[in-house]
């Protein structure tokens, strides 16, 4: 066997990718589709020991997420006007991809275009598109989407964030938390409730007096981009601040439930990079004087592997031909995402246990992915509210209380 590596070290790129696809299951892929897969390729390779010395640091390399949108690679397949058509698969391949290399910047294309664009894009005015979609996409500005409260996760219906009318404004008070570029961006739609009660999205600009975003220390996932704890006191905006096309909760929900698909996609693409340097590490480490892929207990654990990725690939593919056709339900992208982010957690154990002592230095990246992977598992709904909507869809029974 030649380029077997000593007890003493290990191979010196895990991060390499193989193009793992047991069952051809994106040998079909469109040109089209390809060329934004290969950018996001080409995006995460080059970046990723950038990426890994900020995770390190806890620091948030802005310059690259401006350079996702220079790239054409935010806009999570939102559609609108100046933005470039990106299909259901495109898109999926990209969010793989690109968390393949690292999770933060697979939140940043969440954030960015799956949140923050496509809650304009869906209920904006034509003026509110003209003056955000194109910089949002091209990375010029950075968006953020307040939804969540400090004592409303799961239940994030019952927000507390006021709205109120104050003859040609809105006030707005409250407090949000775990907002992603909330602390660093350009503009945020802050999700608050009316005298009316209704839940509407406001385009508030981060510099607007009373808004305060501040950076959430002390994380050890997604370390390379910041969330933030946002207060809003006394913030004024104009009337026409208000997404118009936003009535109620559920705005917010259709949001949401836009992007599960895309989490589905991005722990797709952390299981790949998981599974793959385990792949990579078990040809060439050597142990008791033969490489740990000889041994029989190891390829039983690549094997167990392969067979879950392989299904998470073939989740997301059938899910993104539903999505292309206009039949996917909101219950079958909660089961995407569940069934998702709990294999990736699986395989990320796997390759953390396989590879010994090695799989906690960062420098061979199944540590980093494996921290990141449990915010996935908890973002945009976590295992038990995705369990319960399917749940209640099974049974017809609201195991909601």
């Amino acid at each position: 066997m030649t380029d077997v590596l000593s007890p003493a070290t290990i191979t010196p790129d895990l991060a390499a990718a193989l193009n793992t696809d047991y069952y051809a299951v994106f040998a079909d892929v469109p040109e089209a589709d390809r060329r934004f897969w290969k950018r996001a390729r080409t995006f995460a390779d080059e970046t990723l020991d950038e990426v890994n010395a900020a995770w390190d640091r806890a620091e948030y390399p802005v310059h690259l997420a401006r350079r996702l949108g220079q790239l054409d690679l935010l806009t999570d397949g939102v559609v609108g006007p100046g933005l470039t058509p990106m299909s259901p698969l495109a898109a999926g391949l990209v969010n793989m991809e690109v968390s393949r290399g690292d999770g933060s910047m697979g939140t940043v294309i969440a954030v960015q275009g799956g949140l923050a664009l496509r809650s304009i894009a869906m209920f904006g005015s034509d003026e509110q598109k003209a003056q955000w979609l194109v910089p949002l996409a091209r990375g010029e500005k950075l968006g953020a989407f307040a939804l969540t409260e400090p004592a409303h996760g799961s239940d994030s219906v019952g927000l507390e964030t006021t709205a109120v009318r104050d003859g040609d404004a809105w006030v707005l008070n409250g407090e949000k938390k775990w907002i992603g570029n909330g602390s660093v961006g350009d503009v945020t739609v802050v999700w608050a409730r009316t005298e009316e009660g209704a839940v509407r999205g406001f385009l508030v600009e981060q510099n607007t007096p009373g808004y305060r975003g501040e950076t959430i220390r002390g994380k050890a996932s997604l370390r390379a981009i910041h969330q933030a704890n946002i207060t809003l006191t006394d913030v004024r905006v104009p009337l026409d601040a208000v997404l118009p096309a936003s009535t109620s909760f559920k705005s917010a929900s259709k949001v949401l439930l836009a992007t599960r698909l895309g989490v589905a996609w991005a722990a797709l693409g952390h299981a790949t990079a998981v599974f793959e340097a385990s792949l990579t590490y078990a040809k060439h480490r050597v142990q008791f004087g033969k490489p740990l892929a000889s041994f029989q207990l190891v390829q039983e654990r690549l094997t167990r592997m392969l067979a879950t990725l392989t299904t998470m690939q073939l989740t997301c593919r059938h899910l993104a031909a539903l999505d292309q056709a206009g039949t996917l339900t909101p219950t079958q992208a909660a089961l995407a995402k569940y069934t998702n982010t709990r294999g990736a957690r699986e395989l990320a154990a796997i390759a953390r246990d396989l590879l010994g002592g090695n799989g906690i230095l960062l420098e061979n990246h199944v540590i980093r992915h494996m921290a990141d992977i449990e915010s996935l598992h908890t973002y945009e709904g976590t295992e038990s509210i995705q369990a319960l909507l399917i749940g209640r869809d099974l049974t017809g029974i609201s195991a909601f209380h």
